[in-house]
C-alpha cells in the first residue's frame, strides 16, 4: 500500500497583494467614497442657505440675526471634531464594517430630521445629531481603504479616496444653491436619503466582515478631557468673528478652559495603555512631520481659499451659485494631479513630491494679494484657482499617505484619527483666523459697511427708505454730498468706492494667509527624501489581514 502523498505546506507569513487595482479593491472604494460625498457635501451645502434660514425661521417677519443661523455650521462641525477621537476605540470594538454601517445610518436619519425641524433651535440640535454620523465616516473610510490596499497600492486608492475631498466643496456650494433655487431649503438635506440608502445596502454587501478587538477599553478620562476641550476650544474660536476680538468672555472663557483640557489631556494620554488619541505615535518622525505640515497647511489653505466665494459675492455681486460654478476650477485642476501623484507616492519619496504642490499654492495665494473690485474672471481668479488646485492636488493626499505608510497594520486607526483631527482643527482655526483678519480690515474701511448698508436698502427698499437711514450713515452723506451733480451718477461713484476699499481689505487679507501657507514649505523640507520603507505588515499574520485581501 502506497504511503500517502504529504499535505501541502502551510504559508507562512502574510499573503502578499498584488500590485494592481483590482475590482475588490475598487468595491470597497466605491463604498468609502458615496460615504465621504454624504459628509463633505454637508459641510458646505448649508453655507449658501443661511440667508433663506434667516427669513424662513423669522420671528414676527423679523429675520433672525446671521450668528443664530451660522450655528448649523459651526455645531456640524464641532460635532464633526469632537466624535473624531472616539473612533478609533469604536472601530476596534464593533469593526469597521458594522460601525461604518451605524455612522451612515446616524448621518442619514439626521439629515431627515434636518429636513422636518420646524425651529432652527431643533435645526441646530439636528446638525449636531448629523455631525456625529459625518465625524466617523472619513476616518473610518481611510481606515478601510488603507487596510484593504496594503502598501504598495495606498498612494493610488488614497487619491481615490481624496477626490470626494477636494470635489466636496466646490459641488456643495453650486448643489446648495440649485436645490435651494428650484425646490427648497429642506431638500438640501433630503437629498442625503437616497445616497446613505445606497451606501448602507452597498456597504453590506460590499465591505468584508471583519473581526472586532475589544481588548481595549474605552479611555474615558481621555474622553472627558479630550472631546469636551476640543469642542469648547472651537466654539471659542468660531466666536472670534462674531465677537469681533479675542478680548471677550464668549472667546475666552470657553477657548482657555478648552486648551487647559487639552493640554491636560495631551500630558495625561502618555500615562494609560491605550489612550483615546496615542500620542505616542508621534515618536514616528515622518507622522510628526507630515501632522504639523498637515495642520499648517490646512489652516492656510482651507481658511484662505474660503474667501474666495466671500469676495465673489461681496465685492463682485455674484449670485452663491455663480461664485461656486467660478470655483470649479480648483477641482478641474486637482483631479488631473491626484491620480499622478497617487502613482508617484507608491514609487518615488514625498518629500520630492509635496514640495512642488506647495509651490503652486504658495503662488497662487500670493496672486490673490493683488485681487481687485474688477479683477477679470477669466484673465485672473479662474486662472489662479486652476493653479492652486493642481498644487492641491499634488499635496493633500500625499503628506497622509506619508503618515500612514510607515505605521503599522494595527496603529492605522489611530494614525488617521490623528491626521483627521489635525484637518478638522486647524481647519476651524484658519477660518476664524482670517475670518477675525477681514473683520478688522472692513473696521479699518468704514466706509465699507456704511456704504454697503445704503446701497442694499436703495436697492431693496427704494430710495425714500435709503434716504430714511442716511442720517445713521454719516460717511455716506458726506461722500454723497462732495460728488454733487447727479444723484444717479453720485451713487453709482458711491458703489465703485465700496467695492475697491472692500477688495482692499480682502487682498489685505490674503497677506495673511500667503505668509503662513510659506511656513508649510520649511515643515515640508523635513518630509522623507528617501524611499521609505513600510511598516503595514510588520504585526500582522495571514488571519488578521485575510479579511482585507480576500474581498467578496
Amino acid at each position: 500500500m502506497s504511503a500517502a502523498a504529504p499535505a501541502p505546506a502551510a504559508p507562512s507569513g502574510p499573503p502578499e497583494y498584488p500590485d494592481t487595482i483590482d475590482a475588490a479593491v475598487l468595491k470597497v472604494a466605491g463604498v468609502v467614497v458615496l460615504g465621504a460625498i454624504m459628509s463633505i457635501l454637508d459641510i458646505t451645502v448649508v453655507n449658501v442657505a443661511l440667508r433663506t434660514l434667516q427669513v424662513d425661521f423669522a420671528t414676527d417677519g423679523v429675520p433672525l440675526d446671521y450668528s443664530a443661523v451660522a450655528w448649523t455650521v459651526t455645531g456640524y462641525t464641532l460635532a464633526l471634531a469632537t466624535v473624531i477621537p472616539l473612533t478609533g476605540w469604536a472601530a476596534d470594538r464593533f469593526g469597521t464594517k458594522r460601525l461604518y454601517m451605524m455612522a451612515v445610518t446616524l448621518f442619514t436619519a439626521g439629515s431627515v430630521l434636518c429636513a422636518a425641524a420646524s425651529t432652527i433651535e431643533m435645526l441646530i440640535a439636528f446638525r449636531v445629531l448629523q455631525g456625529l454620523g459625518g465625524g466617523m465616516l472619513m476616518p473610518l473610510g481611510m481606515t478601510i481603504m488603507t487596510r484593504a490596499a496594503g502598501p504598495k497600492r495606498m498612494g493610488r486608492l488614497m487619491a481615490v479616496l481624496g477626490i470626494p475631498m477636494l470635489l466636496g466643496p466646490i459641488f456643495g456650494p453650486i448643489i446648495g444653491g440649485w436645490l435651494i433655487d428650484h425646490f427648497s431649503w429642506h431638500w438640501i438635506f433630503l437629498i442625503n436619503l437616497p445616497i446613505g440608502v445606497l451606501a448602507l445596502v452597498y456597504a453590506f454587501f460590499a465591505l468584508p466582515s471583519d473581526r472586532p478587538a475589544p481588548s481595549e477599553t474605552l479611555d474615558w478620562k481621555g474622553v472627558l478631557m479630550m472631546s469636551p476641550g476640543l469642542a469648547l476650544f472651537l466654539f471659542g474660536v468660531s466666536s472670534i468673528p462674531e465677537q469681533g476680538g479675542v478680548a471677550h468672555t464668549k472667546v475666552l472663557l470657553p477657548g482657555i478652559v478648552g486648551l487647559a483640557l487639552i493640554v491636560t489631556f495631551a500630558v495625561y494620554s502618555f500615562r494609560p495603555a491605550h489612550p483615546l488619541l496615542d500620542f505616542r505615535l508621534f515618536r514616528n518622525r515622518n507622522l510628526t512631520v507630515a501632522v504639523i505640515t498637515m495642520f499648517v497647511f490646512a489652516a492656510s489653505f482651507f481658511g484662505g481659499l474660503l474667501l474666495v466665494p466671500q469676495f465673489l459675492q461681496q465685492v463682485q455681486g455674484e449670485t452663491p451659485l455663480a461664485a461656486g460654478w467660478l470655483l470649479a476650477p480648483q477641482g478641474l485642476g486637482a483631479m488631473l494631479t491626484m491620480p499622478v501623484a497617487g502613482a508617484l507616492v507608491d514609487r518615488f519619496p514625498v518629500g520630492r513630491i509635496v514640495p512642488f504642490g506647495l509651490l503652486l499654492i504658495t503662488g497662487g495665494m500670493f496672486s490673490l494679494t493683488q485681487v481687485e473690485a474688477d479683477s477679470s474672471h477669466w484673465g485672473f481668479v479662474i486662472p489662479v484657482l486652476f493653479v492652486m488646485g493642481l498644487g492641491m492636488g499634488a499635496t493633500m493626499m500625499p503628506i497622509m499617505t506619508s503618515a500612514l505608510k510607515t505605521l503599522t497594520h494595527h496603529e492605522v486607526a489611530r494614525g488617521t484619527t490623528l491626521l483627521n483631527i489635525t484637518q478638522q482643527v486647524a481647519s476651524s482655526v484658519g477660518v476664524a483666523t482670517f475670518s477675525v483678519i477681514l473683520t478688522g480690515a472692513f473696521k479699518d474701511r468704514p466706509l465699507v459697511a456704511q456704504g454697503g448698508q445704503y446701497l442694499e436698502t436703495l436697492q431693496t427698499q427704494g430710495p425714500d427708505a435709503a434716504q430714511g437711514v442716511l442720517g445713521r450713515l454719516p460717511l455716506v452723506g458726506e461722500f454723497l454730498s462732495r460728488q454733487g451733480g447727479d444723484p444717479q451718477a453720485a451713487v453709482a461713484t458711491l458703489g465703485t468706492r465700496v467695492a475697491e476699499l472692500a477688495a482692499d481689505a480682502y487682498a489685505h487679507t490674503f497677506w495673511f494667509a500667503a505668509g503662513l501657507v510659506s511656513l508649510t514649505l520649511v515643515s515640508a523640507a523635513f518630509l522623507p527624501r528617501r524611499r521609505e520603507t513600510s511598516h503595514l505588515l510588520d504585526d500582522t499574520d495571514a488571519d488578521d489581514i485575510a479579511p482585507a485581501a480576500l474581498l467578496h
